[in-house]
């Protein structure tokens, strides 16, 4: 398998907020595009920006202990991963680690000339950035989709 060109979403889920990002249609960079309020009106606003942006696919991080191990947030984030796949029938929703995506997202940005302070409403989305170029990388070096596919309950996946 090559790449397969189009447009992928990334996701980086918190808590309180959402991080995006988008690539371009080659996967040549990933870029940030928005952070969304958790909550209800989250997986309407995802699936939004999937319809936007024209999405092949939307990779989200799957927040692993250092151990490999899945935690209290990892049960949390593959809730949310299938819900979103419950919405966005004919989009492929993958979980990919995400290990230290938001330690690599702050560190681009103090690198940038970032506060700490002044990175607070951005963070969510270099993690994003983070999560969905390491996701482009790794399909460009295996020739594979990177990850784990979410499959759905409605077997409606993409």
């Amino acid at each position: 398998m090559t790449w397969r060109r189009g447009r992928r979403l990334g996701v980086d889920v918190g808590d309180a907020r959402i991080g995006v990002a988008s690539c371009d249609p080659d996967g040549l960079i990933a870029t940030p595009v928005e952070t969304v309020q958790a909550g209800p009106a989250a997986i309407g606003r995802l699936v939004a920006l999937a319809d936007e942006y024209e999405a092949l696919e939307v990779v989200v991080g799957l927040p692993l202990g250092l151990s490999g191990r899945e935690g209290p947030a990892a049960v949390k984030v593959r809730a949310f991963a299938a819900a979103l796949a419950t919405a966005l029938p004919g989009v492929s929703v993958r979980l990919i680690d995400e290990r230290l995506s938001t330690v690599a997202g702050q560190a681009q940005l103090h690198a940038s000339g970032r506060t700490t302070k002044s990175s607070r409403s951005v963070i969510d989305q270099a993690a994003a950035v983070v999560i969905l170029q390491s996701a482009i990388d790794a399909e460009k070096m295996r020739g594979t989709a990177p990850g784990e596919l979410v499959v759905t309950t409605e077997g409606n996946d993409a």
